[in-house]
């Protein structure tokens, strides 16, 4: 609903990443004077991360697969994603002059593999629709009379504003801007805040048979292999209440455990599992394209002269990283026994005792809950108040998933905000 063009009406959005540029864009659409406030130097920080590697925009994936990804969830990501879901947000991007295409893994990416021009595209059409943007602006909450307070490179100042939209990340890569500190001011007005936990996450590993007082690999290992793929590989683990997760992929030795895309996949089980029962227990298929009657056939064949390990390089192909882990995981009994070397080849166990700390982590699970939002993700308590992004109570897989949602429900926030002024008269 579109606020008349010689309204007084002004918003404030607060936090310059993409959801909120999201919420300012549909605001200064409507017509609505936009001041957009941030902590840092520069907008955009974590997205111009993000894109480092190459942006992955979104996913091509259909609507109801690409849904499911958020887990429990997805009921109510729905009809924000209905609001701009992967093909909208395609579409969106050629409007800003950024081509994109679908990859290999299905992951959608603007044809340069750059964030820096469409960030640039974007900021550049908000401050033709007249959007303001206050940089090393940081918000400090509310001052008694209900004024906005933020702290700058001259002091505090107070501003006061019809709407206010809080996009302010959840607490991963703190040094881009988003450490968390929004959640005690929140609480301060009565708010639950579901606590902020690490989502698309590293983990460290328990004991090992080369290290068995633990925690993490032998010094060996980590010389040796910290920073190296395993690929490919298949992941498996049984969780309580009947959650599963299985997939083949690559992921990376640390120098404490392991973290990279299968694991972030399967993040949200294995965090969940270490804080219920203290680890998580998964297994490995260090060859997910051989059945298990072929590896154990292949392993048991005369090897004559040829020392073990060769003789599984090649009629396996398993050597430097993936020999390395035998070595690690099992004793010299279990690797010199041919069943059972075949039987952890095809499962290799390993226990993870932690998740990384939040500030390592790609994104945050936890926020504010969406029982206390609105449809237009505005807060039933705090009327004119919205959220939006990373720090709603959600989570989701990295491919282009975290990101559709985020500047979906900065869509979503900022219409919400334009809906709600216009009931205001």
């Amino acid at each position: 609903m579109p606020i008349a063009p010689n309204t007084s009406r002004r918003a404030v959005v607060i936090g310059g990443g993409p959801a909120g540029l999201m919420a300012a864009e549909a605001l200064a659409a409507a017509g609505v004077a936009v001041d957009v406030h941030d902590a840092m130097p520069s907008v955009g920080r974590k997205f111009l991360l993000a894109g480092k590697g190459g942006l992955n925009l979104t996913h091509s994936e259909d609507f109801a697969p690409f849904v499911a990804r958020f887990g429990e969830r997805a009921e109510v990501i729905t009809p924000i994603l209905r609001r701009l879901d992967g093909p909208a947000l395609r579409e969106w991007a050629q409007r800003l002059g950024v081509e994109t295409f679908v990859g290999s893994s299905g992951r959608v990416f603007p044809v340069d593999m750059k964030a820096a021009p469409l960030l640039r595209a974007w900021l550049a059409r908000l401050r033709s629709a007249g959007v303001r943007f206050h940089q090393r602006s940081r918000w400090q909450g509310w001052a008694d009379e209900g004024a906005l307070r933020f702290a700058g490179p001259e002091g505090e100042s107070l501003v006061r504003a019809d709407a206010v939209v809080l996009a302010l990340g959840g607490a991963s890569w703190p040094q881009l801007g988003s450490n968390g500190a929004w959640v005690e001011p929140l609480r301060a007005r009565g708010l639950e805040i579901a606590p902020l936990r690490p989502a698309n996450c590293g983990f460290d590993v328990g004991a090992t048979a080369a290290h068995p007082h633990g925690p993490g690999w032998s010094a060996v290992f980590v010389e040796r292999f910290a920073g190296l793929p395993v690929k490919p590989v298949a992941l498996h683990v049984e969780g309580t209440g009947g959650r599963r997760f299985e997939r083949q992929g690559e992921f990376v030795i640390t120098a404490t455990g392991i973290e990279g895309s299968l694991v972030y996949a399967a993040s949200a089980l294995l965090r969940d599992e270490i804080a219920e029962r203290g680890q998580v227990n998964l297994h490995l298929d260090l060859l997910p394209d051989r059945d298990a009657a072929f590896v154990a056939a292949e392993v048991a064949r005369p090897r004559g002269p040829r020392s073990l390990s060769t003789h599984l390089k090649s009629r396996l192909g398993i050597e430097g990283l993936k020999a390395g882990l035998l070595h690690e995981m099992l004793s010299k009994a279990e690797y010199a026994d041919p069943a059972v070397l075949a039987a952890r080849i095809k499962r290799l166990p390993l226990t993870l005792v932690a998740a990384r700390p939040v500030a390592e982590a790609i994104s945050t699970a936890g926020g504010v809950r969406f029982e206390a939002l609105d449809e237009g993700l505005m807060l039933k308590s705090v009327p004119g108040l919205f959220c939006a992004g990373e720090m709603l109570d959600w989570e989701a897989p990295t491919g282009g998933y975290l990101l559709t949602a985020s500047m979906a429900s900065g869509r979503v926030a900022g219409e919400g905000a334009v809906a709600w002024l216009a009931q205001q008269g």
